[in-house]
């Protein structure tokens, strides 16, 4: 028997719909399709000319037999065509791959094979990319590689010889595919809000592979609930400063549908570019990486915009801001929400939710409270700091636990991975990895990092992997690669190494530069270690590395300086 009710009523066609995100963009083209949608440069489009881009889009996949079970990967920066995929691709029943453009061939050749994308859609700057990656794909599965569809983004802000060698080698327009689909195209919702929507890649290994996957039902919560936790109105002009394909713009692209909202794109994040938007577009909203509060707060006079036009508000995640940060912001008059959460949460899931009392407190003393992770987004349901045996700690802000989530806006779970499922969702929640403790006030502080995982610049680098290749370097004999703060980029990975016997140990300078040289040329440009430490490394009695001290060891040595270059 299941919970009584006082009827047996049944669930009909009438009163009962899948949730989706995907009908937020039909309903914002009805209402205002004369509104701007989306601002590229010079170019713009209304609510309207994005639904009907979208349903092209979908209709040209559509014809190309891309359906339910197929997956779309693309690999563009914040342009028009990375917004409209998030839409065109799951109305035609496939599910979006957004593929961090900062990966090397190699790591994405890896993610193009394992999520089985039959379609690959590129921006012009990164095809020559893209080819390499296929031409690895192709070489490791020989005879039976089946090519994938790719088609090449234009963007007049690019060099034209790019898109002109991507055409020569037989890839398809963008714009030429859009004209092979119907602008009417009659899509349907999923008839299962658990139908997947979005697959993205966290900076799992390769053994062990992270491909997070969404479901519509999640989209839809997420995208509304953005919009309680950031108090954001109709009409909302968002900048595009955080990337897309960082767990689907933390659903944003959906949220600024259901606004109504105005979308600028921003295809590379300067300081310059961030003041001129909020001048001339009327910015509203963004969001951002600390380092990117940083590099606005520290930007030359001449560059900014300052007082600012109006009030902008500002989301922040990734990594805890420092204080120093929160406070400059707020002197140039930003209004900065601080978030946490991961790609497995659909983006940002809990806030540290601001109370009017904080106001009255000294400026220090605010960032201080500002700088907690928080309480749940109104979209989730569960969040507890619990300790080994997924009991709660006591809310006295020094008993250290794992933070945990349960609820709606949680994964589906990784795809193809049951170990790393089973250890992800071991007794009934989803344990992020993440330390910290719980305030009297119920608000959540993070303490220490996942183990493993070294965030640069907003970006997660996997501390194993960047260690796997160190192994491979001819003089190692044993690495380890832990955070260390670092002025520019908040933190960067810091190598510390026991060399072979015999190996030459005389000139460490001419040796750390080899060891850099050698992961440049197998490693993303940000994975590669800014610092090399050599001598032996401390251990357990089980002969474990013992990476907590190697952490503090890094954090004595003071943060790498910026270059003054």
């Amino acid at each position: 028997m299941g919970e009584r009710d006082i009827d047996d009523l049944p669930k009909n066609n009438a009163n009962y719909t899948a949730l989706t995100p995907l009908g937020f963009l039909e309903r914002a083209a009805l209402v205002y399709p004369n509104r701007t949608s989306i601002v590229h440069g010079n170019l713009t489009y209304t609510w309207l000319q994005t639904y009907q881009r979208c349903r092209r889009l979908a209709s040209a996949l559509s014809k190309r037999s891309v359906s339910s079970g197929s997956t779309v990967a693309i690999i563009a920066p914040n342009i028009p065509a990375l917004y409209e995929a998030h839409f065109g691709i799951p109305m035609a029943g496939a599910v979006i791959n957004t593929v961090n453009v900062r990966l090397n061939a190699g790591a994405t050749s890896f993610l193009l094979e394992h999520s089985g994308s039959a379609v690959v859609m590129v921006d012009q700057e990164f095809f020559k990319m893209a080819e390499e990656a296929l031409k690895i794909l192709a070489d490791k599965s020989k005879s039976n590689f089946k090519p994938p569809l790719v088609i090449v983004i234009a963007d007049e802000n690019c060099e034209q010889k790019s898109l002109q060698y991507a055409l020569e080698r037989g890839a398809v327009e963008y714009e030429k595919f859009l004209e092979t689909g119907d602008p009417g195209f009659p899509w349907k919702p999923p008839q299962d809000e658990w139908k997947t929507i979005a697959l993205g890649y966290t900076s799992g290994t390769t053994a062990s592979p992270k491909g997070v996957v969404l479901h519509h039902r999640g989209a839809y919560l997420m995208a509304l609930s953005n919009v309680v936790i950031w108090r954001m109105t109709e009409g909302a002009v968002y900048l595009w400063t955080l990337p897309m394909f960082h767990c689907n713009g933390w659903c944003f692209p959906w949220t600024l549908a259901a606004l109504c909202g105005t979308n600028i794109c921003l295809r590379q994040v300067t300081a310059k570019g961030v003041y001129s938007a909020i001048a001339n577009n009327g910015v509203t909203h963004f969001c951002a990486a600390p380092v990117v509060l940083n590099t606005l707060v520290n930007a030359p006079q001449k560059e900014k915009v300052i007082p600012l036009p109006r009030l902008v508000n500002v989301m922040t995640a990734g990594a805890a801001p420092p204080s120093s940060v929160l406070h400059g912001m707020a002197q140039h008059g930003f209004r900065v929400t601080h978030t946490y959460g991961l790609s497995e949460t659909f983006g940002p899931s809990t806030v540290n939710s601001w109370k009017p009392e904080w106001d009255k407190l000294s400026p220090e003393e605010q960032a201080k409270l500002n700088s907690r992770q928080g309480v749940r987004y109104v979209g989730l349901e569960g969040l507890e700091v619990v300790d080994k045996d997924t009991k709660p700690v006591p809310a006295d802000g020094t008993t250290v636990g794992e933070i945990v989530f349960r609820g709606n806006v949680v994964m589906k779970g990784y795809l193809k991975n049951p170990k790393a499922n089973a250890e992800a969702f071991a007794n009934g929640w989803y344990h992020s990895g993440d330390l910290a403790v719980k305030h009297p006030d119920g608000y959540i502080e993070i303490k220490d990092r996942s183990k493993d995982i070294i965030i640069s610049g907003g970006e997660n680098i996997s501390s194993v992997e960047v260690e796997n290749i160190l192994y491979k370097h001819p003089s190692v004999m044993e690495a380890s690669i832990v955070a260390r703060p670092d002025e520019q980029w908040g933190e960067s990975p810091c190598a510390f190494i026991t060399l072979k016997p015999g190996v030459d140990q005389s000139n460490e300078r001419k040796m750390s530069e080899d060891v850099m040289k050698f992961c440049r040329s197998c490693l993303p440009a940000y994975w590669v270690p800014k610092s090399v430490v050599f001598g032996p490394l401390p251990k357990t009695a089980t002969g474990k590395v013992q990476k907590h001290v190697l952490r503090a060891k890094a954090k004595e040595m003071g943060p790498v300086r910026k270059s003054k270059l």
